[in-house]
């Protein structure tokens, strides 16, 4: 068969071993679905009818990764492959099953997947093993439970969102039966999940085909994206505008490269735009102070999903600052801009600028952004200095000229740089201590 040269020869391995021990073994789920539309698979997985006992006797590295659920992990060349005994699950809490059975058929575990572009297996010979149409799904380009919607969602509310996140991923429709049984009631997943989901959706070449479903279907309220709700419709009255808030917030979405940092700020940067409307005497639409109002909402959200600290600070970052602009480019103001942004945000800052630019009003006029940019680039290539570090004195040297360490050294030494920010010739250690004699004695 065609797919039997794609599997890898790890995985081939893990099968002819427990083939010549008289199991059943096939790939299954994502895998096999990637095989089949012709991508790579990032990971394996595999199932059999030899129990975790049996398949730890078989392989000489294995780890218990949910042995009671019956899934080992081999490891083959330092590369984990999961291996899970056939089974079926019952007394779902909405999130996962109580009681997990094994049983000795493949379609019976086929059967408790979620969707039927993942329930299908693969033999060791590339045929494809497919009780529920998925090959025809996946060719139609259809998203459809293993049989009835209502029951599997039920078993696990996060195949809400997965469903939605596989639409988005592979630009499928959703089948009408499944699509009409999601609903909002996601309040037993944990936020962790939520946002997992959520970044999936994100980072697919076209984002706004989920966020667009999740939003029709309630589920953003879940997510505490009130204010994304608000920007939908909402009339920006202003000339340099010709979308509302929410087209224009998914055309930048759409736009930005998918990276994640960049989807995120892509998608907070207007948040606060409805909070801050306001129309001057000529009936032309303001939101003076929304990159700082959009901030603190994406501070908010992000904290709640539980994203990292070093996340949140690089997205909260992107989007306060995504209004700057500078009609004089001084040396000094742009190392400023430099230092207050951080040398490895820049990029992303610049992409995001672009990116808001693209999506609104033509003719696009990128003049600023990249005169901006260029500056900083010169600075940078001239390695100019940005930081206390880059001074050609520290706080050593101050202790030797008397002064007692502490806040008074701090102090100086910022001022300094500010004096070195305007005139980087003064960045010289018998210069910078003249300077320091002047600020002692006044």
């Amino acid at each position: 068969m065609a797919y039997k040269n794609k599997i890898p020869k790890d995985v081939e391995y893990i099968m002819k071993n427990l083939i010549s021990k008289g199991y059943e073994c096939f790939l299954v789920g994502g895998a096999v679905r990637d095989m089949i539309l012709g991508l790579n698979p990032k990971d394996y997985d595999l199932c059999t009818n030899a129990t975790p006992t049996e398949i730890e006797n078989i392989f000489e590295k294995t780890i218990p990764t949910g042995k009671d659920y019956g899934t080992m992990t081999i490891m083959i060349n330092n590369i984990a492959y999961e291996v899970t005994t056939y089974r079926f699950e019952c007394d779902y809490d909405g999130r996962r099953p109580k009681v997990v059975k094994f049983t000795n058929t493949l379609k019976e575990d086929l059967k408790r997947r979620d969707f039927t572009i993942n329930s299908m297996a693969m033999d060791m010979d590339g045929n494809i093993i497919d009780y529920f149409g998925g090959k025809k799904d996946l060719k139609k380009g259809i998203i459809r439970t293993v049989g009835n919607p209502l029951d599997r969602f039920a078993e696990d509310r996060l195949r809400m969102i997965r469903a939605i996140r596989f639409a988005t991923r592979y630009a499928f429709k959703i089948d009408s039966k499944t699509y009409e049984h999601i609903h909002s009631n996601i309040d037993q997943i944990s936020k962790e999940r939520l946002r997992d989901e959520l970044d999936k959706i994100l980072l697919s070449e076209k984002p706004s085909i989920g966020i667009r479903i999740l939003m029709e279907k309630g589920l953003w309220r879940s997510y505490k994206f009130n204010e994304l709700y608000k920007s939908m419709g909402f009339n920006q009255e202003n000339p340099h505008h010709d979308k509302d808030i929410f087209e224009h917030t998914m055309g930048v979405l759409d736009t930005i490269e998918a990276k994640l940092e960049l989807r995120l700020s892509a998608l907070f940067h207007d948040m606060g735009k409805p909070n801050t409307f306001t129309l001057d005497e000529n009936n032309i639409g303001h939101f003076y102070g929304h990159h700082k109002e959009s901030s603190i909402i994406c501070k908010r959200i992000m904290t709640d999903l539980k994203y990292s600290n070093r996340e949140i600070e690089h997205v909260c970052q992107l989007v306060y600052h995504h209004m700057k602009r500078y009609d004089k480019l001084k040396s000094s103001t742009v190392k400023k801009f430099i230092r207050k942004i951080g040398i490895h945000k820049l990029d992303d800052l610049f992409k995001l600028f672009i990116a808001d630019r693209v999506n609104t009003k033509p003719p696009y006029d990128f003049e600023d952004i990249y005169r901006l940019k260029f500056a900083c680039e010169k600075i940078l290539c001239e390695k100019e200095p940005l930081s206390v570090g880059d001074l050609k004195i520290n706080g050593k040297d101050l202790i030797n000229m008397g002064l007692k360490q502490g806040k008074e050294i701090g102090i100086i030494l910022n001022k300094l740089l500010e004096l070195v920010l305007e005139n980087p010739e003064l960045n010289v250690k018998d210069r910078l201590l003249v300077e320091v004699k002047k600020m002692v004695e006044n």
